[in-house]
């Protein structure tokens, strides 16, 4: 059975406000909590609402040729789009959690357009220059979250497949950082790379094990 194209809404109206109306509504999304090695990658989307684009999901939802091509619609017709980021050293100092705020954060910042309001996935929202609301689901929900979703999923992706190059041996062009049986057998064998995060359970206990004795 073929599934259903989602609709997605192009405004936010829950409860009479979460941006209604506003013309330059930026959608928010981060990816890369997960992963065990890598940055994480956020990125910000300001859709025109008069060269709409079809398609658009939760990144997750999407193969990965689809997210593509949707990647290049949106780069090309959004009103503004920007990515932001914060390395695996960061995450290991201020927490994966903040580290995702500050990558939003950044996302928003490079926006060559300034947002009269921003939806973020998720459940809470960084420090921002303009108003914002939390949408849970959002990037299965709303068209700006979702654009911002499929751009920072596809450009983590590409940088990983890059990294894969500069630290060969863990899989990182397959599994993308994420703790998969391959990842985990790497890091076994190996021990952690440059990229990965240190204080992740995976990751220390790998370190430990590798660490040379007295």
């Amino acid at each position: 059975m073929k599934r259903r194209t989602p609709q997605l809404a192009l405004v936010w109206d829950e409860e009479g406000g979460g941006g209604a109306g506003s013309s330059r509504l930026a959608g928010v999304d981060e990816v890369g909590r997960g992963p065990l090695a890598g940055p994480v990658v956020a990125a910000a989307v300001i859709l025109d609402p008069q060269r709409p684009i079809a398609g658009l999901d939760d990144s997750k939802r999407l193969s990965a040729t689809r997210r593509e091509t949707l990647a290049a619609s949106i780069r090309e017709r959004a009103l503004a789009w920007a990515l932001g980021r914060a390395e695996a050293d960061e995450v290991d100092q201020i927490n994966v959690l903040m580290a995702s705020m500050a990558a939003m954060q950044r996302a928003v910042a490079a926006l060559p357009l300034e947002p009269e309001h921003a939806l973020v996935d998720g459940n809470r929202v960084p420090s921002l220059p303009c108003p914002a609301t939390a949408v849970v689901g959002g990037d299965g929900r709303v068209a700006a979250i979702a654009a911002a979703s499929i751009l920072a999923k596809v450009a983590r992706d590409a940088e990983m497949v890059a990294l894969d190059a500069l630290h060969p041996g863990y899989g990182f062009a397959r599994h993308k950082g994420y703790p998969s049986r391959e990842h985990l057998a790497a890091l076994d064998r190996l021990g952690p790379s440059p990229i990965h995060r240190l204080t992740f359970a995976p990751v220390r206990l790998a370190a430990a094990r590798h660490r040379p004795s007295c």
